[in-house]
C-alpha cells in the first residue's frame, strides 16, 4: 500500500472534520479553539504515521482509520457516525432509496446452506415460481455451500437486465436450474393499504425513505373512492427517514401555512421551520394513527404533530423517543459522515428526546431525561402532552409477550418450514380473509412436532433453576431435593400442554407465515387482521363520534388491555437503524 496516499487521504478527511468544527464554534474563543483544532489533528496523524510505519506487523490502514474514527463519534450518540466508500451502497439502500437490482427474494444461511426466506409479489423469483423454503445450491455456478447472508447477497445483486442462473432443490426433490433476468426492485414505503372493518381505509407505512409521501398520497386517494369513514395510518415499527417526507405527509391531513416541525441546533444557519405548503387531501375524516415502541423519528413526528393539532388519535405504546435530527455532509473519497445536527420540536414546543447523550455518568453510560425535566405542553386545543418520553397515545394498548413456545417455534424455524410443507402440499388457498386453520389442520401441525426439538425453559423452569443452584451453594439442596424433584416434575407435565395451552396465538403466528406463501405481504397483513387488537381499537374509536371528540377535547382517554400485535406484518426495527435525515 501507498503509505504516502494514505496519510495524504487522512490529512483530508481531518481537514474537513476541522472545517465543520471550526464553523460550530465560531461564536468561541476563535484563535484557541482553531490550536486546539490543529494541535489535535496533528497529533492523530503522528501517531497514525509511526504506528503505519513502524508497528511489527502489517496493519490494515483502512480498517484502523475506521476504527480511529468510529471511536472519536462513540461518545457523542449512536446516529452520529462515519460511513467508508466500501458501505456507501448500503448506506443508501437501508437510508435513502429502496431501489436495487435483483431477483425480488430475501434469504438466510442454515447448518452451511442458504434457504429464500420471502419472496416479494411481481419481481422475477415469484414469476419463476422461487419460493420460500427453496434452498439455493449455485448462482451463477458458484458453489454456496458455507457462504453467509452478504455473501450471497452480492451474488443475488447486480444490474437491471442482466441475467443470472440459480440451482434450486425443493423439499427432497433434484435440484432445477432457473435462469432469471434481474430487475429493478423497489421496496415500497407503503407496504400495504385498503380497505378494513367500518368501511375504514388503512395505511401501512413502513419508512421515511424517498417518495414516501407521494405513496401515502396514492393510497389515500385510492381510498377515498371507496368512501372512507374514517383512516387508519400505521407506523408501527416505523423506524424513520427523512424528515421533509413526514412533514408531506402531515399536510395531506392539516391545512396549509401551518407548522409541523421546527429542528434547533447550536448553528442558527441550520436552526428550519417546516410549515405545510397545500390545501390537505383529506382535512376533514376521523384519523387513527397506531405507534408502538419501535416508533421512531420522523414516525414520532407524524404523531407527534398530528396530536399537537388535534388532527388525530393516537392509538398503541408509547413510541421510541428519538428527537434528533441528523444531516449527512460528503467527504473525500466517496465516503461520508451523518452527523447529529439539532433536535426537533413539534408544534406544542415538546421535544420527544428521551435519551440524554450530553449528560452521560462517569462510566459512559447514558440515561433518560429525569422525571423532573419533563414539562408539560399544551396542544392547540389545550390538551395535556410531555416531553423528553416519547409520544405517549391518546388511547393505550398493553403489549404483551408471546409463550415462550410461541417464540421456540418461530426461532427454531418450524413455523417456517412447516408452512413451507403445507404451501407444497397445498396448491392454493381462497378467501384469505377468512382464512383460518380447522382443529384437524392444527392437530396435523401438532403431530409434525412429534419428532422435532423445540427445547425450551419457562419463566418457572428457570426460577426453579436458580432455586436449585442458590440451595446448592449454601449446603441446603438435599434437604429440599425431594420438594424440588417433584415440583420439577410437574412442571415437566404442564409444559406438555403448552400446544394446546397456546393454541391460539400458535394459530396466529402460523396462518401469518401461510398465507404470506401465496400472497406475499398482502398476505400477512389480511390475515392478521382479525387478530389486530390494535387496529380493532381503532375501528371501534372512530365509529364513536362522541367518543372521538372528547379525546380530542382532552375531556379523557382511557387504557385497552389486550394481546400483542405480530410483528410480522412489518419489518422490526432497532434503535439505531433509522435516523430522520436532511437530504
Amino acid at each position: 500500500m501507498n503509505k504516502g496516499k494514505v496519510l495524504f487521504k487522512k490529512y483530508k478527511k481531518q481537514a474537513f472534520f476541522a472545517g465543520i468544527l471550526m464553523l460550530a464554534f465560531c461564536t468561541w474563543s476563535f484563535k484557541d479553539d482553531l490550536f486546539q483544532i490543529s494541535k489535535n489533528l496533528d497529533v492523530f496523524a503522528s501517531v497514525y504515521k509511526e504506528v503505519n510505519i513502524n508497528y511489527v506487523d502489517d496493519i490494515n490502514s483502512a480498517k484502523m482509520i475506521k476504527t480511529g474514527v468510529d471511536a472519536m463519534l462513540d461518545g457523542l450518540d449512536p446516529y452520529t457516525e462515519f460511513v467508508p466508500e466500501s458501505e456507501i451502497e448500503e448506506y443508501k439502500l437501508h437510508y435513502v432509496s429502496t431501489q436495487y437490482g435483483g431477483i425480488g427474494a430475501g434469504i438466510f444461511a442454515r447448518n452451511g446452506r442458504v434457504y429464500v426466506s420471502e419472496v416479494f409479489g411481481g419481481f422475477p423469483a415469484q414469476k419463476a415460481d422461487i419460493r420460500p423454503g427453496d434452498e439455493l445450491v449455485k448462482i451463477n455456478d458458484i458453489n454456496l455451500a458455507g457462504k453467509d447472508n452478504d455473501q450471497v447477497g452480492l451474488l443475488l445483486k447486480g444490474a437491471k437486465g442482466a441475467s443470472i442462473k440459480l440451482l434450486l432443490k425443493r423439499d427432497g426433490t433434484p435440484p432445477v436450474e432457473k435462469t432469471l433476468v434481474r430487475d429493478e426492485i423497489k421496496q415500497p414505503n407503503v407496504s400495504y393499504y385498503g380497505m378494513v372493518d367500518g368501511n375504514m381505509g388503512y395505511i401501512k407505512l413502513d419508512k421515511f425513505l424517498e417518495n414516501s409521501s407521494d405513496e401515502v398520497t396514492n393510497a389515500l386517494v385510492s381510498i377515498k373512492k371507496n368512501n372512507p369513514n374514517g383512516i387508519i395510518l400505521d407506523l408501527r415499527s416505523n423506524g424513520g427517514g427523512i424528515l421533509q417526507e413526514a412533514v408531506k405527509i402531515v399536510n395531506l391531513f392539516v391545512p396549509k401555512d401551518v407548522e409541523v416541525v421546527s429542528q434547533r441546533g447550536k448553528i442558527k444557519e441550520k436552526n428550519a421551520t417546516y410549515n405545510t405548503v397545500s390545501e390537505p387531501l383529506e382535512p376533514n375524516l376521523p384519523l387513527v394513527v397506531l405507534v408502538n415502541s419501535h416508533s421512531a423519528s420522523a414516525s414520532e413526528i407524524v404523531a407527534g404533530s398530528l396530536q399537537d393539532l388535534d388532527r388525530a388519535i393516537i392509538i398503541g405504546q408509547r413510541s421510541y423517543g428519538k428527537g434528533l435530527v441528523q444531516q449527512t455532509f460528503n467527504l473525500p473519497y466517496n465516503s461520508l459522515v451523518k452527523i447529529t445536527i439539532a433536535k426537533y420540536y413539534v408544534p406544542s414546543g415538546r421535544c420527544i428526546q428521551e435519551i440524554d447523550y450530553t449528560h452521560r455518568k462517569d462510566d459512559g453510560s447514558v440515561v433518560k431525561v429525569a422525571d423532573s425535566l419533563i414539562h408539560e405542553f399544551k396542544t392547540k386545543d389545550g390538551r395535556s402532552v410531555y416531553d423528553g418520553s416519547g409520544i405517549y397515545p391518546d388511547i393505550f394498548v398493553k403489549q404483551d409477550h408471546f409463550a415462550n413456545i410461541t417464540e421456540a417455534l418461530v426461532g427454531k424455524l418450524l413455523i417456517f418450514d412447516y408452512a413451507t410443507l403445507y404451501r407444497n402440499t397445498h396448491p392454493t388457498l381462497d378467501n384469505l380473509r377468512a382464512f383460518s386453520l380447522s382443529d384437524g389442520e392444527y392437530a396435523d401441525f401438532v403431530k409434525y412436532l412429534a419428532d422435532k426439538n423445540y427445547s425450551y425453559n419457562t419463566t418457572s423452569e428457570k426460577l426453579l433453576a436458580d432455586l436449585k443452584n442458590a440451595s446448592t451453594k449454601e449446603k441446603q439442596f438435599i434437604e429440599i431435593q425431594n420438594e424440588y424433584d417433584a415440583l420439577k416434575a410437574k412442571m415437566a407435565a404442564s409444559k406438555k400442554n403448552d400446544l394446546q395451552l397456546h393454541k391460539d396465538e400458535i394459530k396466529e403466528v402460523l396462518e401469518n407465515e401461510i398465507a404470506s406463501r401465496y400472497y406475499f405481504g398482502k398476505g400477512r397483513y389480511e390475515t392478521n387482521f382479525k387478530y389486530d387488537k390494535e387496529l380493532a381499537q381503532a375501528v371501534k374509536v372512530m365509529q364513536d363520534k362522541e367518543l372521538v371528540a372528547s379525546i380530542l377535547k382532552g375531556e379523557g382517554s382511557y387504557k385497552v388491555i389486550g394481546k400483542p400485535v405480530l410483528a410480522m406484518a412489518g419489518k422490526k426495527t432497532d434503535k439505531d437503524t433509522d435516523s430522520t435525515d436532511n437530504q
